[in-house]
């Protein structure tokens, strides 16, 4: 087999084994070190090694001079320099710091008081607590971005009081779902970190270049939620007086200033302060996940097993990306030293697509990609794959990664792997059925495509806000 036969074979078992269920992290750097052992296999230079056993040689010390020679091989080296790189990554040293504040934020009991208070404002608004569900969603998962976390906290709180207001339960399973996974687009988002890490582009332009497609998407979601509620107003029935109590105005300010102002404060001071350049991404991290514990402490929710707990899924998710990143660098070093790049490359390039046909083309992949994968695996394993082909296309990398940003919310909602839907089956009533949440999801799924396409038509919504803030 030629080198550029042996990467597509590498390329092929990878894909293999994940879906056999093998953990990706470890098996990108099983595969890349195999691989790349035959890659960078040098017979003299091992040879030497062994030579030196000779003849006088004790057993222990022919046992360590014949492991120098098997381990006489350039994967070794670049597997620890690709070790180091990620952990001196700046980009990256953000991420634990940002999923702290979610963890933080999570359990600093914030969520229902902001539900509560929106479900009260906007009680006369059509599908109103469908309106405040989803407003509460995209906050809360703008704060934390895990969206695990986002679903299971909002069918717990919302989906009984949507229920037992009468509300469709597609509809209102719909809405959660689709709300809980806008934090990996909007910023302060953790996806758009990797991305930024993985492409090279500017974790800052590409915060901005996502602000404006992400408020979009919500605009979207909310006209769908109001629009069907005016057309059809079964699915949405306007809440009673005993369901949602009128409030006088000054309490109800009073109630806004004490649920919603503080972690809307805490999002713009965080996200302001890296779009006016007070402050790196890392710096506003910081900044963030001591914001989450000052409000942890105002609301009396901090403890010190909660601190435990959201140490220790910070740590464990940290490490679950950063060894993604080190396998994938080894992974995709060994890919491109056989030839697998380059072929992939030249076959694409041999379509003669137009650029939109690519870009058709490569989100399609993405949106397969994402039934089986996580959004992690995807921006760390396979959007590198078309990086080196967007010169080629003549295609902006961060107009690629927002579209990919938007993409990647329907991985979540897509059956038959739709996690979303899957986290809130196991928290929801059993009447709410797992095909009920799949046909709510599907109007969000259109929304989606919508603001995708609007994108593309006009790119302004991606690049006004960078070319606003840094020319």
């Amino acid at each position: 087999m030629t080198d550029p036969q042996v990467a597509l074979l590498m390329l092929g078992l990878f894909i293999v084994f994940v879906f056999l269920g093998f953990p990706i992290a470890f098996t990108l750097m099983a595969m890349g070190i195999g691989f790349g052992y035959y890659a960078y296999y040098d017979e003299g230079r091992m040879w030497r090694a062994f030579n030196r056993l000779g003849e006088d040689a004790g057993g222990l010390e022919s046992l360590t001079l014949w492991l120098q020679g098997f381990f006489n091989n350039r994967i070794f080296d670049l597997f620890i320099n690709q070790t180091y790189t990620v952990m001196s990554n700046e980009v990256l040293t953000a991420v634990p710091l940002f999923l702290f504040m979610g963890y933080i934020v999570e359990r600093a009991n914030i969520v229902d008081k902001l539900f509560t208070t929106l479900n009260v404002a906007s009680k006369n608004i059509p599908g109103s607590m469908g309106v405040a569900a989803l407003l509460t969603c995209a906050l809360f998962a703008t704060a934390t971005g895990i969206v695990g976390a986002v679903v299971t906290l909002m069918g717990l709180l919302a989906l009984p009081q949507m229920l037992k207001a009468r509300y469709n339960p597609s509809f209102a399973s719909g809405i959660i779902c689709a709300g809980g996974t806008l934090g990996i687009l909007i910023p302060p988002s953790i996806m758009l970190i990797v991305y930024a890490a993985a492409s090279g582009v500017s974790i800052v332009r590409l915060y901005a270049a996502a602000l404006l497609p992400g408020l979009t998407l919500v605009g979207l979601y909310l006209v769908y939620v109001i629009g069907r509620s005016i057309l059809q107003p079964s699915v949405a029935p306007k809440p009673s007086d005993d369901e949602v109590p009128d409030v006088p105005f000054m309490k109800l300010f009073w109630m806004v200033v004490t649920s919603f102002l503080p972690l809307a404060f805490l999002i713009l001071a965080v996200l302001g302060s890296i779009l006016f350049g007070l402050a790196t991404p890392t710096e506003a991290a910081s900044i963030g996940a001591l914001g989450g514990i000052f409000l942890a402490f105002i609301y009396r929710a901090m403890t010190w097993q909660r601190m435990r707990e959201s140490v220790y899924l910070t740590v464990r998710t940290t490490a679950m990306v950063c060894w993604l990143f080190v396998g994938s660098y080894t992974f995709s070093s060994v890919f491109s030293y056989l030839g697998g790049e380059h072929v992939i490359s030249e076959f694409v390039q041999g379509l003669s697509l137009e650029p939109w046909q690519f870009l058709i083309l490569a989100q399609l992949i993405i949106f397969l990609l994402g039934w089986p994968l996580e959004w992690s695996e995807i921006i760390i394993i396979f959007v590198p794959i078309f990086l080196p082909l967007l010169q080629f296309f003549e295609i902006d990398p961060l107009f690629f990664g927002v579209l990919v940003a938007l993409n990647l919310q329907t991985s979540f909602l897509t059956p038959p792997m739709a996690m979303s839907a899957y986290y809130l089956k196991g928290i929801a009533p059993p009447q709410v059925q797992l095909t009920m949440i799949f046909k709510g999801v599907m109007p969000f799924l259109l929304c989606v495509i919508i603001s995708m396409v609007l994108m593309y038509l006009y790119p302004q919504i991606v690049f006004h806000l960078p070319d606003l803030f840094y020319g």
